[in-house]
């Protein structure tokens, strides 16, 4: 959303727990919300009621592992379908953001 990057939305996330204790925190002019990430927040609750129910995680998918633990990995097994997967999706950028992260976590 605009004028709340990746990192602000983390941060926020954290003290309030949730998309929705981030958005009662902007409507009560006694939290320790900043005036500007309230105006945005507030500027944005159309389109943020719109997006939540397109970018809900799916909890109840019924999900078999591949391995013996839920352990995921921290490189693609196939990264040339996982490439073409994401440009067939249009998510390249956020699979790129995915693996620098992943690449950014200590190995065992």
């Amino acid at each position: 959303m605009a004028g709340i990057g990746e990192k602000t939305a983390a941060t926020l996330l954290a003290r309030h727990g949730s998309l929705h204790g981030i958005q009662a925190a902007a409507e009560d002019p006694k939290s320790s919300l900043s005036k500007a990430h309230r105006a945005k927040l507030l500027a944005a609750a159309d389109y943020i009621a719109a997006a939540e129910p397109v970018v809900r995680v799916a909890t109840d998918a019924p999900v078999t592992f591949s391995t013996d633990t839920d352990e995921l990995p921290l490189a693609a097994g196939d990264p040339v379908r996982v490439a073409e997967l994401a440009a067939a999706y249009g998510v390249s950028s956020s699979i790129s953001r995915l693996q620098s992260a992943l690449d950014q976590l200590p190995g065992d």
